[in-house]
């Protein structure tokens, strides 16, 4: 009967798994067909007393060999426990490596504890799990490439909806169609089956500005409505915290809300901030029937559409802002040109009756008021001199001339006591008293302003505003009508100082007159009488001559001769000094003189039939002289016309020669003289002289003062 070593023996021969054993000092003892021919031996015997780390060559996976105290197969010689692997590598007879699993146990030797080793080639096996390992990544590459291609068509779709609603800001559309665009966009994009934007109020509330449903969602808010954000929704999550915010699962939310939420059948909420100019303006929101939260990605992707919509936000802000601006510096502009018009008038001396007018409408027109007036206080009443841009609905509508007095609380009375501007809104209208509150509620007026014309630092009167709107007249009208106001002030006081110019002017001529024809009168009876007198005693003192003394006679002819020169000479003086004769006969029969004594022919056209005022008679007589005086010394002229009429209270001088021309009245000329003359009777007077065209003067007079 064979020992249990030897029948242990036969039986692993017949083990088809590889198999050997060593002794305590690593020597291969026993090996079976198997284990030889996995290594390539032709049998069990080439591998007995060979010690196992030579004859196997244990190798690590990378290739270097394992030192014989590391060899993990042996190590239960030393430990005495079982150990196994499936990572690792041994080297075949011929050199070439394959992959192992091996199990290791300790065995008892005849001389001490060795190891038995069974291991198996599993590179059948590891070929196999590669190739599962590449299957299954080329399907998860598949996988992720589809995930890949979906997520860049999405991409596209909303970059190409960014687009489109970018498209819109830039165009400047109105924030509503952005809204509505953005709505619809996300719906689309994000396939959810509502979206739409929210804008927080000041009520804690937040306003449906668009909102996109699919069809059969009932029960949701509508755009326009309302909605209160003081439960534990997204929109008040957005609201408190200024971050994006989502709710996944309604089913335990409180609040009404929630409750429309639930039975609209929406699960999941997603909602993102809309932040303009670094302020929380609102929230745009999607939400989902469906049971599994929306992709972590939505909150980015609303993000997107949530900045064009801030930024539409910001330039239709801006837009406004500019277009205010620029109505700002329009109605700058244009009030500008209307104090250059009025300035103009005033510069030029225009009545201030028709500055006023100007001012009135000027007002009316760069305020858009209802209408506009000037006042003038006198005492305890104030005048309306100006009116402008009456509305023609209006009922009861004021007149130039009309006059109030001023009791009660009214704009005028106010301006007048206190020399400031002052306004009455609605409300302060229909509540003052007085007949001039009175007249402007009559009138259909509900808010008026009204600012001083200060003259000489006295309250002159006042220009005033009215509009028959609700709405107050804008903060800045008070400094626009001060601005006309004080042009009307200088116009005002422009005029008094011309009356008081004219009036100088017009008391230096009168007293030059005066002298002239006391000058001429003490001349006449003074120097000239006594002329005639001397000449009559030397004509008696010659006649009494003797005859023998021809001598003293022809002295005395030779100086009577020189007297009578002198006294001509005297009275030549005389009437150059103030004519006589337009004292005694008026201006008619003075000009014939002139005519007959111009040395230059006369074509002499009067239509006179009364005196005029001594003033004009001598200011028609001097221009008259000095024009003929012109044309036969500087004009080479063959004939002067003068034509003389008073027709429409007005004296109309017309003198024009047939000289050269090319006179420069502006150098010397006497006819300038006479201009302030012409002037101070509030005449007029133009001189046109073209080279070579003869030169004609044309004088007007108003017949009524002196």
């Amino acid at each position: 009967m064979a020992s249990p070593e030897a029948l242990l023996a036969r039986i692993l021969e017949q083990v088809p798994q590889p198999v050997w054993v060593v002794d305590h000092l690593g020597f291969i003892v026993f090996a079976n067909p198997a284990a030889s021919t996995a290594l390539g031996y032709r049998d069990p015997g080439e591998l007995r007393g060979k010690p196992s780390h030579e004859t196997v060559h244990y190798k690590r996976q990378d290739g270097t060999p394992y030192p014989v105290a590391e060899c993990p197969m042996l190590r239960p010689r030393q430990t005495g426990e079982t150990v196994h692997s499936d990572d690792e590598w041994f080297v075949r007879r011929d050199g070439s490596m394959f992959p192992i699993a091996w199990w290791s146990a300790p065995i008892d030797t005849p001389g001490g504890r060795g190891a038995v080793l069974a291991f198996t080639d599993i590179t059948e096996r590891l070929a196999s799990e590669k190739a599962i390992r590449e299957r299954d990544a080329a399907e998860i590459r598949a996988a992720e490439s589809r995930a890949a291609q979906q997520r860049n068509l999405e991409l596209a779709d909303q970059q190409a909806a960014l687009r489109r609603v970018a498209t819109l800001v830039a165009r400047g559309a109105s924030p509503s169609e952005v809204f509505a665009a953005v709505s619809n966009e996300l719906a689309r994009v994000l396939h959810v089956v509502n979206a739409g934007l929210l804008r927080f109020e000041p009520d804690a509330t937040g306003l449906v500005v668009a909102v996109q449903y699919e069809a059969g969602i009932t029960q949701m808010p509508v755009t326009g409505e309302r909605i209160p954000l003081a439960g534990d929704d997204v929109g008040a999550r957005v609201l408190h915290t200024g971050r994006p915010a989502r709710i996944d699962n309604h089913a335990r939310a409180p609040g009404p809300e929630a409750e429309r939420i639930r039975e609209s059948g929406i699960h999941s909420i997603v909602g993102v901030p809309v932040i303009v100019d670094g302020r929380l303006w609102g929230a745009a929101i999607v939400g989902s029937r469906g049971l599994e939260p929306m992709p972590p990605d939505t909150e980015a992707r609303i993000g997107d559409f949530a900045d064009l919509v801030a930024t539409a936000i910001a330039n239709a802000a801006t837009r406004s802002e500019l277009q205010a601006s620029q109505d700002e510096l329009r109605m700058l502009a244009e009030q500008q040109a209307a104090l250059r018009r009025v300035a103009t008038l005033v510069a030029r001396g225009t009545s201030p009756s028709e500055v006023f007018a100007a001012v009135a409408e000027a007002m009316a027109r760069c305020l858009h008021a209802g209408n506009a007036s000037v006042n003038r206080f006198d005492g305890d009443t104030v005048t309306v001199l100006a009116l402008a841009r009456i509305e023609p609905a209006m009922e009861h509508k004021p007149v130039v001339g009309e006059r109030h007095t001023l009791e009660g609380d009214s704009i005028a009375s106010r301006v007048l006591h206190t020399g400031r501007p002052a306004r009455l809104d609605s409300s302060e209208l229909q509540r003052a008293a007085g007949s001039i509150a009175e007249r402007l509620r009559e009138m259909g007026l509900r808010c008026t302003v009204a600012v001083p014309i200060i003259v000489d630092k006295r309250v002159w009167g006042m220009a005033a505003v009215g509009s028959a709107a609700p709405d107050p007249l804008p903060p800045d009208t008070e400094a626009r009508i001060s601005d006309f106001a004080d042009l009307v002030a200088t116009a005002i006081a422009n005029a008094a100082t011309r009356a008081e110019l004219v009036a100088s002017r017009a008391r230096i001529v009168t007293a030059g007159d005066e002298a002239r024809r006391r000058l001429e009168r003490d001349l006449h009876d003074g120097a000239q009488q006594r002329l005639v007198s001397l000449g009559l005693q030397l004509r008696v003192a010659e006649e009494a001559v003797p005859p023998e003394l021809d001598k003293l006679r022809g002295q005395l002819a030779q100086v009577l001769a020189e007297l009578t020169g002198v006294s001509a000479d005297l009275q030549e003086i005389s009437r150059g000094i103030h004519p006589a004769i337009l004292s005694r006969g008026g201006l008619g029969p003075a000009l014939k003189t002139l005519a007959r004594r111009s040395s230059v022919p006369v074509d002499l056209d009067l239509t006179l039939d009364r005196r005029l005022p001594d003033s004009t008679e001598v200011a028609a007589y001097y221009v008259v002289a000095e024009a003929l005086t012109n044309a036969a010394k500087h004009a080479a002229a063959s004939l002067v016309n003068v034509c003389v009429d008073t027709h429409d209270a007005t004296l109309r001088l017309l003198i024009r020669d047939d000289g050269i021309g090319g006179a420069d009245f502006g150098k010397g000329s006497g006819l300038i003289g006479l201009q302030d003359r012409v002037e101070v009777l509030g005449g007029h007077m133009e001189i046109a002289s073209p080279p070579g065209s003869g030169t004609s003067v044309h004088i007007s007079i108003p017949l009524g003062g002196t």
